[in-house]
Parts: structure tokens; sequence; C-alpha cells
């Protein structure tokens, strides 16, 4: 995409979550507008959201169920 094949876009978003968000970017190297761009390529892949979205909250798993289900997925290291 070239400079000139972009849109701005804008959104209202409450302060403090885009500041809690924008640590959580800076972590990974990243802006607020690559963390979008990300979001709509995943969108755009999927043609869906890359997320439940749902009232019903499921439990997190524990440190050591996701070191269990991440063995089971890819192998123990």
């Amino acid at each position: 995409m070239s400079g000139s094949d972009s849109t701005l876009f804008r959104a209202r978003v409450p302060t403090e979550r885009l500041k809690r968000a924008e640590k959580v970017f800076a972590r990974l190297g990243m802006k607020p507008g690559d963390a979008f761009n990300i979001f709509l390529a995943q969108v755009e892949l999927r043609n869906d959201l890359p997320f439940a979205v749902t009232t019903n909250v499921e439990r997190l798993l524990t440190t050591e169920e996701q070191g269990k289900a991440w063995d089971h997925a890819l192998g123990e290291y």
C-alpha cells in the first residue's frame, strides 16, 4: 500500500484505556495505528472478528493449564 492508498481513521476512545493499551503496544514496538492495522488485517483474512464477542465470560487458564495446552498443541520443548 502506498501513502496515497491510506485513509485517516479517527475514533473516540476512553483516555485511560488508550494509555494502558499504548503501554502494551510499546512493549511490542508498536504504535496504536500499527495495532489497528493488524486488527483490520485479521478481520479481512478471517472475514470476521479475530475473537469471540460474547456475554459469557470464559474462565482464564492458569499458567499450568496454559503450559499443558501449549505442550499438547506444539509438543514439549
